[in-house]
């Protein structure tokens, strides 16, 4: 059993603080769409332009953040992302129309960009590398928990106390997440003048890391697939008359994604990451599959049980893997790939599937989501479960390039 220290206070910091920066993203993406159409009259094209908006302005931060973070240092760049993010959700109380709307909504993904690049690159460092799966799983429950309470939150907030509350909460909580992260202990990473030329050229290695694209690719897949639910369970709850249920829908994945973690962390780091990577797809399949035969609010929330017990463990562990086989002063521009194409299939999503909604349906869209969680199983093998090494191979890779380069 590896003894090395986990929950060091800097840990649990970042971790909140990520859970803080999150909750605010879930809250406002859940009642955005609301708020453009209510306030502003936005047609349903529009409104949906809000929500979607916001995944363009992170991409495009963190394309840059993953870039520069080693160069401008991770600590200012975590600084710049939460205050940032917390003037511009100042400026939600001054929107007085549409086109600054959209303006704001933008502004606000490129903020979150950084910062959230700026907490998964942190915690990268702050995890013991033989705990590098368990530590990450932990992590990203900050992301699950956020993605659980913040719709709820955000849609009791502005049924019951007003859109403006929702703002006010998320102002909070962005200076509660910054006052946090200023007792932050964070390793420094010292870079040659021949590393930091070439973080600075323009090839595509200065975009991406190119050892964590292939990890990053099925990452893609793995958002197309989750944007099916996020997207569309609600209009599809509403055509079964479920939505009741389907309230609690994200309460049962996170219920499950608690329960499964301390296992598949561990397991990620004593067994291998194929021994829970393809059980995992296939689980998220198995969830995709019961959503699309639902007639009844237990079999909805079951779904929920098997789509977090595979796609929450499934992006934990892929994160893991681009940190893993990337060489450590990369650490930052490997977890900016992996969310570049992560958020790239959820940002995608809705309008690549919602064109297929007419042809197929709800029911036809998750089957053939489910088809395509299979496929991975196989893209994964080909991509990287065959070529699977341990940490220390890894490292002596790594090694080998340097001295190589």
């Amino acid at each position: 059993m590896n003894n090395e220290k986990l929950w060091t206070k800097d840990f649990l910091i970042v971790s909140t603080a990520n859970f803080f920066l999150y909750l605010t993203f879930y809250l406002l993406m859940a009642v955005i769409t609301l708020y453009a159409t209510e306030t502003f009259e936005a047609p349903p094209s529009v409104a949906g332009l809000a929500s979607g908006i916001f995944v363009i302005g992170a991409l495009v931060a963190r394309l840059f953040a993953g870039r520069s973070i080693e160069r401008i240092g991770r600590k200012k760049l975590l600084y710049t992302g939460f205050v940032f993010t917390l003037v511009i959700t100042l400026l939600y109380f001054v929107v007085n129309n549409l086109p600054f709307l959209l303006i704001i909504r933008f502004l606000n993904g490129a903020a979150f960009g950084l910062a959230s690049t700026a907490t998964g690159t942190i915690v990268a460092s702050i995890i013991p590398s033989g705990r590098r799966g368990e530590g990450i799983g932990y992590y990203a429950l900050s992301l699950t928990l956020a993605a659980a309470i913040g719709p709820f939150l955000g849609m009791f907030l502005s049924e019951h106390a007003g859109f403006s509350m929702n703002f006010i909460l998320c102002s909070i909580l962005l200076v509660i997440s910054f006052v946090a992260s200023l007792f932050l202990k964070i390793p420094k990473i010292e870079l040659t003048k021949e590393e930091l030329g070439k973080m600075q050229s323009f090839k595509l290695s200065s975009f991406f890391e190119p050892n964590a694209i292939p990890i990053a690719m099925i990452s893609a897949f793995l958002g197309l697939g989750y944007s099916s639910v996020l997207s569309f369970l609600t209009s599809y709850s509403k055509e079964l008359d479920l939505v009741d249920v389907a309230s609690f829908f994200f309460i049962a994945y996170a219920a499950a994604v608690l329960v499964s973690r301390p296992f598949t962390g561990r397991w990620f780091d004593t067994k291998g990451e194929n021994f829970v990577m393809y059980p995992s797809f296939l689980l998220f399949g198995v969830g995709l599959v019961i959503l699309s035969q639902v007639h009844q609010g237990f079999f909805l929330l079951l779904a929920g049980v098997f789509v977090g017990l595979g796609y929450g463990t499934l992006s934990a562990s892929a994160q893991a893997i681009a940190i893993k086989v990337s060489p450590k002063k990369r650490a930052g521009l490997a977890t900016s790939t992996y969310y570049i194409f992560l958020d790239g299939g959820i940002g995608v999503g809705p309008f690549i599937l919602g064109l297929l909604i007419p042809t197929i349906g709800y029911r036809g869209l998750y089957v053939s989501m489910a088809v395509v969680m299979i496929a991975c199983i196989f893209l994964y093998q080909y991509l990287h479960g065959r070529r699977t090494v341990r940490s220390e191979e890894i490292s002596e890779m790594h090694t080998r390039q340097a001295d190589a380069g």
